[in-house]
């Protein structure tokens, strides 16, 4: 009897061995599989999507229909991951009008892959650490931008301008606000 016994639980052993040994190679297989998928995708934190965060400066933009030149030249310049972090940031954001006044051509020239450092650096100059609404940014002359630059901020009434660009809307985001303004800010360099 004794004998049956350990017969039965080496059987039990070796068959449970065998069923993991496989679990692992499927396991490898899809890791594998699913590493190969996305090194091939775009990566970060901009492209993790949840239901219950409160919207990014990027995701505003993103929902927004005045914003779609942006959000194209964002993705060409491969800048989403950075108006996603924890900032908090203020981003100065171009309506579609405002590229649009742009001279012809521009906006089409900047978006080809060769000018991608070219268009990254004039929308840094878009962006600024802090979260500072209209009627705080007044009491600034100056605010240092992601491009190392910094753009002037002028108060005229009850109008801010920021680098000759007047803030039309401001919308809080869960990393910061986003001041829609009505010119593309050009760095002078």
């Amino acid at each position: 009897m004794k004998a049956t016994i350990k017969f039965f639980l080496l059987t039990v052993l070796i068959a449970g061995l065998t069923s993991c040994r496989n679990n692992n190679e499927s396991e490898e297989d899809n890791v594998s599989a699913s590493t190969e998928q996305a090194s091939t995708e775009r990566q970060g934190q901009a492209f993790v999507k949840d239901d219950v965060s409160e919207p990014t400066v990027l995701d505003i933009a993103i929902q927004s229909e005045d914003h779609k030149t942006l959000v194209a030249a964002v993705q060409a310049a491969e800048l989403e991951n950075a108006l996603v972090n924890a900032g908090p940031l203020m981003v100065f954001a171009p309506t579609d009008e405002a590229f649009a006044a742009l001279p012809e051509g521009t906006v089409e020239d900047l978006l080809k892959p060769e000018n991608k450092d070219k268009l990254a650096f004039i929308l840094k100059h878009h962006v600024t650490p802090g979260k500072y609404d209209k009627e705080f940014l007044k009491k600034f002359k100056k605010l240092g931008q992601a491009s190392d630059l910094s753009i002037p901020v002028e108060v005229k009434g009850e109008d801010v301008y920021v680098g000759g660009s007047k803030i039309i809307a401001s919308v809080p985001a869960g990393n910061g606000i986003v001041h829609v303004v009505d010119k593309v800010i050009i760095p002078e360099n």
